[in-house]
């Protein structure tokens, strides 16, 4: 069986497709609002910002490249993620902060 034969085979069952179509449906508006840039930022001086700074260049890079953007997409779940990563890197350098973080980030779980 080939791939476009499965595929087929996929779009044939019907709550299968429908969750498969949510998905893509999903997926192109996340894309869209990730393109769409907060009201008021001048997009040229930000980039300008982000190309004579190193440190936020490589926060950039981590965020996927949303932050010369500044999208409103950038406003939900980048900076959790952003400030994540950031965390996991800064606990390898300083081990004082590695204790703080763990205990801090996995202690609600229990």
């Amino acid at each position: 069986m080939g791939l476009i034969s499965k595929t087929i085979q996929l779009f044939k069952i019907k709550d299968l497709r429908k969750k498969i179509l949510m998905v893509i449906l999903i997926l192109v508006i996340f894309r869209l609002f990730a393109s769409l840039p907060i009201p008021g930022i001048d997009l040229e001086r930000l980039r300008a910002i982000f190309a004579s700074n190193q440190l936020l260049g490589i926060l950039n890079i981590f965020s996927g490249g949303t932050l010369d953007r500044l999208s409103i997409m950038m406003l939900g779940v980048g900076p959790y993620i952003t400030a994540t990563i950031i965390m996991q890197l800064l606990t390898m350098i300083i081990p004082r902060l590695k204790e703080w973080y763990f205990f801090n980030h996995f202690c609600w779980y229990y």
